[in-house]
């Protein structure tokens, strides 16, 4: 079983920037990928960022591509979200969330295919 705990979450002005961290643990695999979703209020869940780490392979959602960038500490198996240039848009819950695949894959933007997920964290953008 991996266990998934983000934090970081807060409140930030629009134009700010904020980091949020998920730090797994348990059976992890050197070729699962990471991913990051958000779930804003009575809308779906939506993909914004993936990792693979087997090959470094990334993936954004067009909404936060060249704001927002996922990487890795794997030292501390630590997933990280940079969110930069922040908008009220982007306010939602944030989600980590994790699968086993194959190395060759590119992370997944459906999440149905995640199978594990952390509590998640708040992120507030005012105005």
């Amino acid at each position: 079983q991996v266990q998934l705990v983000e934090s970081g979450g807060g409140l930030v002005q629009a134009g700010g920037s904020l980091r949020v961290s998920c730090a797994a643990s348990g059976r992890t695999s050197s070729s699962a990928v990471m991913g990051w979703f958000r779930q804003a209020q009575e809308k779906e869940r939506e993909f914004v960022a993936g990792f693979r780490r087997s090959g470094d392979s990334t993936r954004y959602a067009t909404s936060v591509k060249g704001r927002f960038t996922i990487s890795i500490d794997n030292a501390k198996n630590t997933v990280y979200l940079q969110m930069n240039n922040l908008k009220p848009e982007d306010t939602a819950t944030y989600y980590c969330a994790a699968y086993p695949a194959a190395g060759w894959e590119i992370p997944s933007r459906a999440v149905n295919n995640y199978i594990y997920w952390g509590q998640g964290t708040q992120v507030t953008v005012s105005s």
